[in-house]
């Protein structure tokens, strides 16, 4: 079991997570309005396979990432189209279940949703105003600020520059602008809404998460994630009502990923420069876009664009013709390969450097060919195939194709036993055969082997 670092938001620091229990990971998923965009797939991407990375080095691991299906813009967008709220967020959350799961990486262990989660969200909430941490007014309830010594911690922002943005019409109601709303009365216009001690209403954003986090996980869990969008005010505000609640910080360890960047603007909804998850799977495939994902370190921002999307879509492509060539066989690793992986693994234990990692993917492909038959070699399918399941790439070892069929087979060996006997002109005259019905004879250190033919 390798030690694994992270580098904490909160501190700056490299934290190393600690191998006894359990690694609770929740990440911040969508607010189901719309079709997520590719932005809104890099966390996804880069939890799960982080998940998927601890549990391979024997760490027990739960991954929790969350559905917002009640918020104002849910509202919004359902009043433009004219259905219901509850109409939309269903839609959207059942396509951003299938965009997610095309990219093959499998579902998180949990993945609650807001609506869901109402009962415990009043019962913080109610914990929160009963410890004087939150004050009821006009309906709404609000999150006193002041009242939690530690805020601004993890975004590290003087206060002058806290500002909410929850708009004009809640200042009123407010002790402090710095405050935040845990409870919003129902307004007119919304069509869906629930009791609560303090009239009908929905939850803030902010509390959901919280109570989320805390129902899945328990309080205190290992990581929590999400782009860095949401250090301030999402993630700032969840610290302050988590730990004012329960009285034991929320999370060890704070872990943003970078935004994806159209130009010098962060990938957004509001802005409108998004590239639909579904639309980019569509036009690149499922594995060009998770290289793509990792193809930088999480933790920086990263360029959009047909052209790194071209590039990662190369990158596979060399990886699948190398597999094609040397695909996995049981055969045991030599030395330079096992080496290899554990530099792999090495990288993903740093920080989860995703791009390091692929160097010593691509530094094996290349060692390979250019030293074809080096015992030191033996076994780099295998290896590689291993590497490549870590960051959700295995399919690439599935070229697609059939293999050879019996005939094609009877050939081979036909071929093989004219070259043991030396008979080099049979063994030319069934290669062509063999090239005749599509496939192209590989020599090398393990045998001869069938390849289809470009």
């Amino acid at each position: 079991m390798r030690e694994v670092r992270i580098r904490d938001t909160m501190s700056g620091e490299l934290r190393s997570l600690e191998a006894d229990g359990e690694i609770g990971i929740y990440a911040c998923g969508p607010t189901v309005y719309s079709r997520i965009h590719i932005g809104n797939a890099r966390p996804f991407v880069v939890f799960s396979l982080l998940a998927r990375f601890l549990r391979s080095e024997g760490y027990a691991t739960k991954l929790a990432i969350n559905v917002t299906d009640i918020n104002d813009k849910i509202y919004t967008a359902a009043a433009e189209r004219g259905i219901s709220s509850s109409e939309l967020a269903a839609e959207m959350t059942a396509a951003y279940f299938d965009d997610t799961g095309r990219l093959g990486l499998g579902r998180p262990d949990a993945e609650p949703l807001a609506t869901e989660t109402i009962g415990p969200i009043v019962g913080m909430i109610a914990d929160l105003v009963e410890d004087g941490h939150a004050y009821e007014s006009g309906g709404d309830v609000y999150f006193s600020v002041r009242s939690f010594d530690g805020y601004g911690k993890l975004s590290h922002r003087p206060t002058g520059e806290m500002e909410q943005g929850e708009g004009d019409d809640a200042g009123s109601l407010k002790r402090d602008p710095l405050d935040f709303a845990l409870w919003k009365t129902h307004k007119e216009g919304e069509d869906t809404s629930w009791e609560s001690p303090w009239g009908r209403g929905r939850p803030g954003w902010h509390i959901e998460c919280s109570a989320m986090a805390e129902a899945e996980l328990g309080q205190p869990f290992t990581i929590h994630g999400g782009g860095s969008d949401l250090v301030f005010p999402h993630h700032e505000n969840e610290i302050a009502q988590s730990e004012a609640a329960r009285g034991t910080e929320l999370a060890k360890v704070w872990m943003h990923n970078g935004m994806i960047e159209t130009g010098s603007e962060k990938m957004s909804k509001s802005v409108g420069n998004i590239f639909q998850l579904s639309e980019a799977i569509d036009a690149f495939g499922a594995e060009t876009v998770v290289a793509y994902l990792i193809s930088g370190h999480y933790r920086q921002p990263l360029a959009f664009g047909e052209g790194p999307l071209a590039q990662a879509e190369a990158g596979n492509e060399r990886l699948r013709n190398f597999l094609r060539e040397n695909p996995p066989a049981g055969i045991e690793p030599g030395a330079e390969c096992s080496a290899a992986d554990a530099r792999f693994r090495d990288a993903l234990a740093d920080d989860f450097n995703t791009p390091r990692a692929m160097r010593e993917a691509f530094d094996l492909v290349r060692a390979v060919n250019q030293r074809p038959g080096d015992p030191a070699l033996a076994g780099a399918g295998d290896v590689l195939v291993g590497m490549l399941e870590l960051v959700g790439l295995g399919s690439l070892a599935e070229s697609g194709e059939e293999g050879p069929d019996a005939a094609a087979l009877e050939l081979l060996d036909a071929r093989n036993a004219a070259r043991a006997a030396k008979d080099w002109g049979r063994a030319d005259e069934i290669r062509d055969q063999l090239a005749d019905l599509g496939w192209e004879v590989r020599d090398g250190a393990e045998g001869a082997r069938l390849v289809p033919r470009a």
